[in-house]
């Protein structure tokens, strides 16, 4: 039995805030709950921060209200920190005061002016957001990041973000021409460029801005010569507080340096004005190998000397995991394996510009510098062309920052000192001397970033839950320091401060009074993301120290090692916010994009079951023991109805709020198949619910949904009589008041048998494989039926069997068995791994006969091929093939000329299928290419459906968010649009009253025509 849990209440005078804000007319959202606060918490960083509550402001209005409040001497205690998307590897956005997200409402872009060039845009607005609605313009913002998909502009503007083309495209900072903020007591500042005379103007206002502008004038005149021995040379500059920048190349001031990179210690920024550039209309990728990683390195300099737009780097740590990645198929052509001649390191050179011929000029002196320059060992290069190639190629790249949490084992890499800058020419000593470091430790690591800015993204591997290895973080920080001053460099160059701000005194020195004196004119109270950058003259707290906070592994390690062990595709979530992804026509949790709550992400339910899984630990609870060692169904229920009277009385449980978020999942795998730490959260959402029912009872429609396929064939012998009942309108009304359950589908009454006789399919019994001759065999599939396409619609499956049979190939139909994912979905996890154990030991007397097994529907066929493997002893479960997998074989190459016919297709891939195997789209292209058609696979994200998701009555908005989000657009665009998912075919004929065909059909009709 699992325990009854209540997680840490906010301190006392948190409430009184948040019931005050509420008072002063605050529109936004307010949340105080544990689930909330859990998901809060971390970030892509090493830190673990409790906070006591988070806001969602609707506008810079309620942001007002918030600075206004907190200003008053009552709330002088109270703590704020603005987060956008929560991707810091240094905790910028962590604390144990009050989140300010700005992500969730303000994320609008509020005008884009083409002819002068520039956007004005809200704090929350994702960078690849922006980008897109850039580009039909020609236009982007350049600043580009690994985290582009989910990094919000305020986020970029509070660390003054930069990454891959800095040298070229320069920082955040260089793009922003206005921002609005609001400031310590609710003032608006409306910051940019200044001329002398506005300055005058500015330092004479009444209240904080006049207060701030006078600070900051003050440093710049009195301290211009410390400012100018201090600050180094480099490209990256200094995060945060950039007193070198607060007069621009024309001389004028400029407040926007010292609030680009703050980490929202000085204000809340909520809107920016941007300059954007026009888009390269042409880049070539010289992909470069070499035997070692360090002769990548020592080569840039060489490199550089041609101009390039920028130059990446990534070690052979980062290689291997990218190949065993998702990733990986749309790039194994730039990247040939040399079993003698391994690829240690490589560099991705770019060269842009708008001339086709001039960029190819380029790219072909460099490449003949490659092949006379003698002096570092390459192994060869290769070129990708094109933006579509460029792209497939940067996407590996910027998979590395979660491709490093990937590794096996416990000991994993963790950043802590991963964004040091030093000057280029120097790197590649500094970075002998950074690994020597590491080696005396006897520590491994990963290594990749941006060779031509001097940045170099370095991560020892430790495990966080050992002491002794946690303990290495503030030693190996402390050198890491030590040494990137000695080399001229900065230990923030990319990712700001944060938690690691301990060191800025002894890089700004002298200076390091003038940023608390800024401060102390921003925040006087220190109540703006304390303890970051500096602090103030007087402040009673002073700087966070790496080794004074918590740390994730500080509580990880109170969770069992056993259960640890047994959760991984949980517990190891690093944090990196893949699944934050932006884009509504990317599959990745299609929840998270519909409710814009973190707690319906996979990062977000990995922490809540992370955390239930450390209370239960610490209420003695063993979830091992709970799951094996559980009652009758029948003597649990008393407890379970107990236990319902008083969650219906209001009896709190963190369990009831880890229940809701795991619920809000459709079990889609898109996360298992695109997280780069393989973040699955369908199934331990599963061996959750199944814990959590034996406490609470079930409602009655979990078992509808578990039994479906048990009783759908009993249903199947009156389909007239079902039909008839279940689309009554009164039995629907029953069913969704009473059952929560709407729009169940109905028998097909399509005449099965008739096209099984005529095409001479008989059924898949021992003897009959058995008596087949091998050549026979090769000319044979086995049919395995799932509920779905067997009942609900035949006429499907019955194409199949034509075109199985038009092919010439002899079909046998397996025995229905229930597959029994909807029995894993919902958590019946005993009863599923006995259904699963029939159905495997049947397959697998099929399969031993010779004869492929192929299955219709991707959802139903992969978990032969997932949840199956996971079950005791069924490891060794025969594959079952995808239609398109099977095609490949049975369809000759050239079975058709391509000008044959003039048709073009788009497939909309269900996204189950197209994550977990991603080169399913590609083989139906083939097969379509190989009858002469055009098949293109068509971007889109999750359906709304997800098996029986869209059903649900409780899911009824999310779903249809969902389905409007992506799919809903995607129906009326030129060429038919074909599907391979039943539950997308469903959910359109719900949605949008339109018959979708499946890919199979269209080959059929080729093929009889």
């Amino acid at each position: 039995m699992i325990a009854q849990l209540t997680g840490a209440a906010p301190a006392p005078q948190y409430p009184e805030f948040l019931d005050a804000l509420r008072a002063s007319g605050f529109r936004g959202q307010l949340s105080a709950d544990y689930a909330t606060r859990t998901v809060l918490a971390t970030d892509n960083s090493i830190y673990q921060r409790l906070p006591q509550a988070a806001v969602f402001p609707l506008d810079a209005d309620d942001v007002a209200r918030i600075a206004t409040l907190m200003a008053e001497p009552r709330f002088r205690q109270i703590k704020l920190t603005p987060r956008g998307g929560g991707t810091g590897t240094n905790g910028q956005s962590l604390t144990d005061g009050i989140v300010v997200d700005l992500s969730r409402h303000m994320n609008s872009i509020l005008e884009i002016n083409v002819a002068e060039r520039w956007v004005r845009v809200q704090a929350g607005v994702v960078k690849d957001q922006l980008n897109a609605a850039l580009k039909p313009h020609g236009l982007f913002f350049a600043p580009e990041l690994s985290t582009s998909n989910r990094a919000t502009v305020g986020g970029m503007i509070n660390t003054d973000a930069s990454g891959q083309g800095s040298c070229t495209y320069g920082k955040t900072r260089d793009h922003v021409l206005e921002l609005h903020s609001v400031l310590l007591g609710g003032e608006h500042l409306h910051t940019r460029p200044l001329s002398d005379a506005e300055l005058d103007v500015a330092c004479a206002q009444s209240g904080r801005s006049g207060e701030v502008y006078r600070s900051a004038r003050q440093i710049q005149e009195t301290q211009a010569e410390l400012i100018e021995a201090i600050f180094p040379k480099l490209n990256r500059c200094l995060t945060g507080y950039d007193l070198a920048h607060l007069r621009d190349e024309q001389g004028r001031f400029n407040l926007n340096s010292v609030l680009c990179g703050a980490e929202g210690s000085l204000g809340y920024v909520v809107e920016a004005r941007l300059n954007v550039l026009p888009i390269p209309k042409y880049s070539v990728l010289v992909n470069v190998r070499y035997s070692s990683f360090m002769d990548a390195l020592r080569d840039a300099n060489a490199l550089l000397a041609h101009k390039p737009l920028s130059i990446e780097t990534v070690d052979s740590r980062v290689l291997m995991l990218a190949m065993k990645d998702i990733v990986w198929h749309s790039v194994a052509e730039y990247f040939p394996a040399d079993a003698e001649r391994p690829t240690l390191g490589i560099n991705l050179v770019e060269f842009s510009g708008d001339e086709v011929e001039e960029v190819n000029a380029r790219v072909t002196a460099f490449v003949a510098h490659l092949q006379a320059d003698t002096t570092i060992e390459r192994l060869g290069h290769t070129l990708a062309e094109g933006e579509a190639a460029v792209t497939r190629v940067y996407t590996m790249r910027k998979r590395s920052v979660g491709l490093l949490g990937n590794v096996e084992g416990e000991i994993r890499p963790q950043p802590f000192v991963e964004d040091t800058a030093v000057p280029p020419e120097r790197l590649a000593d500094y970075i002998a001397e950074f690994r020597a470091l590491l080696d005396g430790h006897g520590l491994t690591y990963g290594m990749f970033g941006h060779v031509d800015a001097g940045v170099l993204h370095v991560r020892p591997a430790l495990d966080m839950k050992d002491p002794a290895q946690a303990a290495l973080v503030k030693p190996i920080s402390d050198a890491v320091a030590e040494l990137t001053q000695r080399y001229g460099g900065l230990l923030w160059g990319e990712h700001g401060k944060g938690l690691r701000s301990e060191y800025v005194p002894a890089f700004f020195g002298e200076l390091y009074p003038a940023l608390q004196a800024l401060k102390g004119a921003f925040d006087p109270y220190n109540q703006l993301n304390p303890g970051k950058i500096c602090t103030p003259p007087d402040a009673a707290e002073g700087l966070l120290k790496v080794n004074e906070v918590t740390l994730r592994g500080d509580l990880d390690r109170q969770i069992d090692e056993r259960v640890w062990q047994s959760f991984g595709t949980a517990v190891h979530c690093n944090g990196n916010g893949a699944c934050y992804n932006f884009d509504p026509n990317d599959a990745m949790c299609p929840s998270w994009k519909a409710t814009r709550e973190r707690q319906h992400s996979p990062k977000g339910r990995a922490s809540l079951i992370r955390e239930w899984l450390r209370l239960q630990g610490a209420a003695s609870i063993d979830v091992l023991e709970a799951a094996r060692g559980r009652a009758s169904w029948l003597k649990e229920l008393p407890t379970r109805l107990r236990n319902n009277r008083a969650r219906s009385r209001g009896d709190a449980d963190f369990s009831h709020e880890v229940y809701d978020a795991m619920a809000g999942c459709l079990a889609c795998k898109s996360c298992a198949g695109q997280c780069p730490i393989k973040v699955n959260v369908p199934e331990f959402r599963s061996r959750f619910l199944e814990l959590y029912h034996g406490r609470y009872q079930r409602p009655l429609r979990d078992y509808l949904i578990g039994s479906l396929e048990f009783s759908i064939p009993y249903m199947a012998y009156a389909p007239g009589l079902y039909n008839a009942v279940m689309g009554s309108k009164w039995v629907s009304g029953l069913l969704e008041r009473h059952v929560g359950m709407l729009d169940s589908p109905l028998i097909h009454r399509y005449n099965l048998q008739a096209t099984l006789s005529r095409c001479n399919v008989r059924a898949a019994t021992l003897p009959a494989l058995r008596e087949l001759s091998d050549e026979q065999r090769q000319r044979s599939v086995v049919l395995v039926q799932d509920a779905f396409t067997r009942y609900f619609e035949t006429p499907l499956l019955a194409s199949f069997v034509q075109l199985v049979h038009q092919l010439g190939y002899r079909v046998f139909l397996a025995p229905y068995s229930a597959n029994g994912k909807p029995l894993h979905v919902q958590g019946f996890l005993g009863a599923f791994a006995k259904a699963a154990t029939r159905n495997a030991t049947q397959l697998k007397a099929l399969a031993d006969c010779g004869v492929p097994l192929v299955g219709l529907d991707p959802a139903m066929t992969l978990v032969y091929r997932q949840e199956y493997q996971k079950v005791p002893g069924l490891e060794d479960c025969p594959k079952v093939l995808l239609p398109q997998e099977w095609l490949m074989d049975a369809l000759p190459e050239a079975t058709a000329s391509a000008s044959a016919s003039p048709a073009a297709f788009r497939l909309m891939a269900h996204c189950t299928e197209k994550t977990n195997v991603p080169a399913s789209t590609g083989q139906w292209e083939k097969v379509f290419s190989r009858l002469g058609l055009k098949l293109t696979t068509e971007a889109t994200g999750c359906c709304g459906m997800s098996g029986t998701y869209g059903h649900e009555a409780r899911n009824q908005e999310t779903s249809r968010t969902i389905f409007e989000q992506s799919w809903a657009t995607k129906l009326d665009k030129q060429g038919e649009a074909l599907a391979t998912g039943y539950s997308c075919r469903s959910q359109v004929k719900r949605m949008a009253d339109r018959q979708m065909r499946h890919p199979l059909e269209v080959v059929l009709e080729r093929l009889l025509t």
